[in-house]
């Protein structure tokens, strides 16, 4: 017999799809910084980047709907295997694929790379098949990244420090605790986005100032950005489950769709001259426009035995996709930066062909890896088990 709290709950179809489409963005947004000067640079999706903010708050949303009411027959270790078995696996997917790719970006773009031996990128290996963080003594890329064979694992290090939080004091919080804990993360928001530097930890970005990009890396200000665009998504996403608000909206996975793509894709502000205009940009996304299309995905429904599939598809590609689709963008950055030269449509061309390989490649390890592995490691660790 399984256990009330293993039962599965009814999905939210819209949700799904927006992950999806969040996560076709990121590749986009991360082909595009190919061709930037910087982080903030990219000419479209502009805002790529806070794809990852909004990842974090469906995952606060998710998680508060899947478990907050299991753990009356739910043991907190029971709880992490859970994730584990969902997180997991996709996470060593993506540090083998990495590491298999790794030597190809060998070049001017990563020189460090031809200067590496073959025991530290062994090392990087491990770290990264048991989501440990690298100091940066340790990057064997030369890019500072957290996890240097697969640069966007670091905001599962942040959804894995999330969960953790949350099995052992988040859940225990009362709605009040809890719309506390949004404000004050709320704050934290404001002090990354309009660059008030209340705590003192956040040098001149130059581009990246008055923005929400960073947090991929184990310097102090790094882990302090990290943290930011964790805690107010995250709780905030959890307390829109807890309060059961939502909007029912006509079309809603279309225009969520098209509302997702067209904040995340909006011009930057400002400029150089003013970037506090494109800081309360994204203060706005955080603190209106992402918790609106949340509760528009989950208040509506979505009708029509295709509309259904593509959300289906687009949720279970969305992870996947996410996770491996950025040793790509190594070996496509080398490409693009060596062969300046060619002409633009030979560019647009490879970048094409680089998201078509991605979204290929996420399938191929959803279909023949990750939903075979985690239905086995369901069996054999969750089904059947008890409160211990």
């Amino acid at each position: 017999m399984v256990p009330a709290y293993l039962q599965s709950k009814q999905h939210y179809e819209i949700l799904d799809g927006l992950r999806g489409v969040a996560a076709l963005i990121v590749v986009i947004y991360h082909l595009g910084e190919t061709y930037a000067s910087s982080s903030a640079g990219v000419v479209f999706p502009n805002h790529g980047y806070l794809a990852v903010d909004f990842f974090f708050m469906l995952s606060g949303f998710v998680v508060g709907y899947a478990y907050d009411d299991r753990w009356g027959s739910m043991s907190t270790w029971a709880f992490f295997k859970r994730r584990i078995v969902r997180l997991h696996p996709m996470v060593i997917a993506g540090t083998l694929i990495g590491a298999a790719f790794y030597y190809f970006g060998a070049g001017d773009v990563f020189p460090i790379i031809g200067q590496t031996p073959w025991d530290a990128v062994l090392l990087a290996v491990v770290l990264g098949l048991l989501m440990i963080p690298s100091p940066l003594r340790l990057d064997v890329r030369g890019w500072g990244e957290t996890y240097s064979l697969n640069g966007p694992a670091w905001t599962l290090m942040w959804e894995y420090i999330a969960n953790i939080l949350y099995a052992l004091f988040i859940r225990r919080f009362s709605k009040t605790l809890l719309t506390l804990c949004v404000l004050l993360s709320a704050v934290l928001t404001a002090d990354l986005t309009l660059n008030l530097n209340l705590f003192g930890l956040l040098p001149d970005r130059g581009e990246m100032n008055h923005t929400l990009v960073g947090g991929w890396s184990l310097s102090p200000e790094q882990l302090y950005i990290g943290a930011t665009r964790l805690l107010f998504p995250f709780l905030c996403g959890l307390l829109l489950s807890r309060m059961q608000w939502s909007l029912r909206i006509r079309g809603g996975f279309y225009v969520c769709s098209l509302m997702v793509v067209a904040w995340l894709g909006f011009p930057r502000l400002g400029g150089v001259e003013s970037p506090i205009f494109n800081g309360m940009y994204e203060l706005v996304c955080m603190l209106l426009l992402f918790p609106v299309v949340v509760l528009a995905g989950a208040g509506s429904s979505v009708t029509g035995k295709k509309s259904v599939a593509l959300c289906r598809f687009l949720g279970a590609i969305s992870y996947p996709l996410y996770i491996t689709h950025y040793p790509l963008i190594y070996l496509q950055t080398a490409w693009a930066r060596s062969h300046q030269d060619l002409p633009a449509g030979t560019h647009v061309f490879v970048a094409v062909s680089v998201l078509l390989l991605a979204v290929g490649i996420a399938y191929a390890c959803l279909k023949l890896y990750d939903e075979p592995v985690r239905e086995r490691l369901r069996l054999r660790f969750l089904v059947g088990q008890r409160k211990k």
